[in-house]
């Protein structure tokens, strides 16, 4: 599942949509033995797959392939910015919280790194229409407060050109985070330039706003996630925005299980997105560590590449860590594959109430992104 905010891992799992973005809740990592495959076509399936329970093979630790060759050129730190962008803008943050616009809807919810004082005055912060109560720990449940009236448990929401619900979660998260904009921007462009239709592979895909994005711009998407809910969440926005022909296989399932089978398979992709929790459990009770099969991960990953593969994203949210350790496993991982891995932060600038009015910088999560060039 993707499950996914700030994130430390905040998405929904198996547990349903409120659970989203909690580390728990998102697919695990449990390794598999890999043996490689002769390839085989790629045939795109739009129905949602729940694949096989594994073989017994999947239950061996699949080892670290010995990587030989310089490793890629670099650039650090690399700051993407997101500013506001379709129906989203961050208004204001400070005081330990954030204030968002959604759509028609302003909401606030804590923002641990907001550590400077509010710039708007409170007047305007009492006039949201949505406020997140309760734990203000990452993964604490929670509940929300209208401020004026009850309003509905989902709302539509457009960004980059797609159509997708909002909805109020009990995890404070609501479905999309924003944050990663830059990153879906960077991939619709590689899919828009490209002179055929590039496949793409997004673990822990959660609402899959970016599935959707990448099967607007033309590619073929394989969208994996643990939640059974967040895939049946996935589905909705897909036919919010009317992409229930586009190519893409829904599957149910614990990400590095199924990474690993594709492995075998032989199947390759131009782009893969992956989004894991620091802590999470897939559907069959996997468990995934981030910090323990992060490695093996992006090993399969690259595996996984096609010849002229576009790229490989990965982002982590709320680790005690600096971007350099995981800048520093992508370039081993691309070791002898050339290109350039370039790292930082993602972060979220400020647009004050009308979106146009640019403010301070709101650092989210960390990232590293291998691409040939």
């Amino acid at each position: 599942m993707k499950n996914k905010e700030r994130r430390p891992a905040q998405r929904p799992a198996a547990g349903g949509y409120g659970k989203a973005r909690q580390p728990e809740q998102r697919s695990s990592g449990t390794a598999a033995s890999a043996s490689h495959a002769k390839q085989q076509p790629y045939k795109p399936v739009p129905s949602v797959e729940k694949t096989p329970a594994a073989a017994a093979g999947d239950q061996q630790a699949r080892t670290l392939i010995v990587r030989e060759g310089d490793r890629p050129a670099e650039r650090v730190p690399l700051i993407l910015e997101s500013a506001a962008a379709g129906d989203f803008h961050l208004i204001d943050s400070g005081d330990g919280l954030k204030l968002e616009q959604y759509g028609p809807y302003r909401i606030v919810r804590p923002e641990a790194q907001a550590l400077w004082p509010k710039a708007l005055p409170q007047h305007v912060w009492d006039r949201a229409d949505a406020v997140f109560t309760g734990d203000t720990d990452e993964d604490g449940m929670g509940r929300w407060r209208f401020q004026r009236e009850a309003l509905g448990e989902t709302w539509p929401l457009n960004v980059l050109g797609v159509d997708f619900l909002g909805r109020f979660t009990a995890f404070r998260h609501v479905g999309v985070f924003p944050e990663q904009i830059a990153h879906w921007a960077w991939m619709k462009a590689q899919i828009e330039a490209a002179k055929r239709p590039l496949k793409v592979l997004n673990l822990f895909g959660y609402t899959g706003v970016a599935s959707l994005v990448a099967a607007a711009a033309g590619a073929e998407v394989t969208h994996v996630d643990a939640s059974k809910k967040a895939i049946g969440w996935a589905r909705e926005n897909q036919a919010l925005s009317r992409l229930e022909k586009a190519p893409i296989r829904w599957i149910c399932d614990d990400a590095m299980k199924f990474i690993q089978r594709e492995e075998r398979r032989g199947h390759r992709y131009d782009i893969i997105l992956t989004d894991p929790p620091k802590f999470g459990r897939g559907p069959a009770g996997e468990v995934w560590h981030l910090f323990e099969h992060l490695p093996v991960m992006l090993d399969v990953c690259r595996e996984l590449l096609a010849p002229d593969a576009r790229g490989v994203v990965l982002t982590a949210y709320s680790i005690r860590a600096s971007f350099y350790s995981i800048h520093e496993l992508m370039r081993e991982t691309m070791r002898g594959a050339g290109g350039l891995v370039e790292s930082g932060e993602l972060v979220i600038r400020e647009g004050g109430l009308d979106g146009k009015t640019p403010q301070r910088v709101l650092s989210t999560s960390l990232f590293s992104r291998w691409v040939p060039q």
